[in-house]
């Protein structure tokens, strides 16, 4: 019967969520717009990265949202490169480009091929921004990928009319060329962001999901993390993680820091010296009266600054943003007066 309740209690322990706010992986519509959006990649992965730290000090927790990211990340990789690989016989059968460089790529049929080259890379490499100037849109928040949608489509639009016999000079190796280089973008700046998110779910993982409770009459007891608070004794036994900052009252050991501190080597600690929770202790047991617990710890703290790093970057998406629209209204009303003047004369 007490095996079968401590199974229960661990089991419980393990998959504790603070009440009141709920714990979901990014697959929802954060996730979904970080996908369609990759640019806002940074401003979803925030949301999750408070979520992080919200939970930084409750043990572990699911990782499907990592393995969604890094699916996302592969697929902008996969994109990049077999839109790279077309893109080069583009650029080669362009009549702009042959011009420039002084030679010469014909047979026939070959505008029909540019076509149907330019066509796919187009769709398929240029999907992710096309589907960002859908979202867009469709919340009237125009941005960066309105921008490139826009000038994508009307490459491509103008390109293939000329194809189609309408006056004019194709512009399909600036369209390539153009995707390919937001996709090298978006797929370094994803990978930035997911090695953030790494980051903090590495500092999450460090604190134990539980803690060796010392009573007052010397019994120990298992608690949860969260059932641990400031003047209370916790045993930590050899190997263990240290469950919270605290002073060592009975014992010695080499404390392991590197995660924390960045300290290579394992530093000695005695009775009076202080611990840092998630740091682990080394051969010796310890007894160590708590001091710090919750968002006053030492590791909430490096989780906070961490998830501060990552919305400064988000503001400065934000500005980003913002210029796009504004060159993004400039380039419109550019065209269509252009255009105007055009139809005119």
């Amino acid at each position: 019967m007490d095996e079968h309740r401590h199974r229960h209690t661990h089991e419980t322990q393990r998959h504790h969520v603070p009440k009141g706010r709920e714990y979901e992986p990014l697959h929802g519509r954060e996730g979904h717009e970080a996908h369609g959006r990759p640019e806002h990649a940074e401003a979803a992965l925030g949301a999750e990265k408070d979520r992080l730290t919200a939970h930084a000090l409750h043990g572990p927790h699911e990782e499907g949202h990592v393995a969604h990211h890094a699916g996302m990340v592969q697929e902008f990789r996969r994109r990049f490169w077999i839109s790279l690989l077309v893109t080069v016989p583009i650029v080669i059968l362009s009549p702009m480009v042959q011009e420039m460089l002084g030679f010469t790529v014909a047979f026939p049929g070959d505008l029909w091929v540019l076509f149907l080259l330019s066509t796919f890379v187009y769709f398929y490499g240029g999907w992710p921004f096309l589907a960002g100037l859908v979202a867009e849109v469709r919340d009237r928040l125009p941005g960066m990928m309105t921008l490139i949608g826009v000038a994508i489509t009307v490459a491509y639009v103008y390109s293939t009319l000329v194809v189609f016999g309408v006056p004019g000079q194709m512009f399909y190796w600036e369209l390539a060329t153009l995707i390919v280089i937001m996709l090298l973008g978006h797929w370094i700046e994803m990978r930035s962001v997911m090695g953030a998110s790494r980051a903090l779910e590495d500092l999450a993982r460090l604190l134990p999901s539980e803690a060796h409770l010392v009573r007052d009459d010397g019994s120990v007891v298992d608690v949860r993390l969260d059932e641990l608070h400031a003047g209370q004794r916790a045993l930590v036994r050899p190997g263990e993680r240290i469950p919270a900052d605290g002073r060592i009252v009975e014992g010695d050991s080499e404390i392991d820091e590197s995660m924390l501190t960045g300290e290579s080597r394992p530093v000695g600690r005695q009775v009076d010296d202080q611990v840092i929770g998630g740091s682990v202790n080394g051969t010796g047991a310890l007894v160590v009266e708590v001091t710090k617990t919750g968002a006053e710890s030492y590791l909430a703290q490096v989780v906070k600054l961490v998830a501060q790093a990552g919305a400064s970057k988000s503001r400065a998406q934000g500005l980003a943003d913002r210029a796009a629209f504004i060159l993004t209204i400039v380039a419109l009303a550019g065209g269509f007066l252009t255009l105007a003047a055009r139809s005119r004369g």
